[in-house]
């Protein structure tokens, strides 16, 4: 395990040399391996490396390849400015501009708080407020102090409450980290047909970089959601988050 966390950092440290120098092929490269080597639950140390493999990618002109390196590294590590940041300059760049007229509000506030944190930071606020309910319900069972029962009992209670929401919002992100359903096109252009055959007559247009939500799959083909559209594209032309 040491052996390979001395490769790792090397290879780490020779990318960034590469991407310095201009190199920005051979620094992915490198990136890519680091990634390849490491474990499947990565800890938030890897978002950097996503992060700068995205970097490496956008100054090849790879912008659909970007942005999925980019997600991924917040996805690992949601405070991540730098990657938020240059998420937005890349999604600039897409041709597309749909927007789901049908989506409400409240339930795109609630999926930000959501994204705000990872899902083990969410699992770990969730247990500290759990234990923290435990603590409270201890004071108010057995002091004899009516302030300090009535306070116990009340943080106990906002505490529960935010510790179950909390881990709510755990599960949500596990669900969503298992499924993969979001995807990114990374053709240039795409016609999302009615059904699943080259025949299907064409639906709407997409372009590369934007973003998708895959709903079925059904040999090479899935069909997608983008904003208010629903259509039939091959596996081949996206790539899952």
């Amino acid at each position: 395990m040491k052996l390979l966390l001395i490769l790792l950092t090397s290879l780490f440290s020779q990318a960034n040399t590469y991407y310095a120098e201009g190199n920005y092929a051979e620094a992915a490269a490198q990136y890519e391996q680091i990634l390849a080597s490491s474990p499947d639950d990565m800890p938030s140390d890897y978002a950097v490396v996503y992060y700068n493999l995205g970097n490496a990618y956008f100054k090849q002109g790879e912008l659909a390849r970007s942005i999925v390196a980019y997600e991924r590294a917040l996805r690992l590590q949601p405070s991540l400015k730098d990657a938020k940041h240059n998420l937005q300059f890349a999604q600039s760049h897409i041709v597309d501009n749909i927007e789901d007229t049908q989506s409400f509000f409240l339930s795109n506030w609630l999926k930000a708080v959501r994204d705000a944190l990872s899902e083990r930071t969410w699992i770990i606020v969730s247990i500290s407020l759990f234990l923290l309910t435990l603590v409270g319900f201890f004071f108010f069972a057995f002091s004899h102090t009516i302030w300090l029962r009535k306070t116990a009992f009340y943080a106990s209670v906002i505490a529960l409450l935010i510790s179950i929401v909390a881990f709510a919002n755990a599960a949500s992100l596990h669900q969503r980290d298992t499924a993969r359903a979001e995807a990114i096109i990374t053709q240039g252009i795409v016609n999302a047909k009615a059904s699943p055959d080259r025949s299907g007559t064409d639906l709407f247009t997409i372009h590369e970089g934007t973003k998708v939500e895959i709903v079925e799959t059904i040999g090479e083909w899935c069909c997608i959601e983008v904003g208010n559209n629903i259509g039939w594209m091959p596996l081949a032309h996206l790539e899952r988050i």
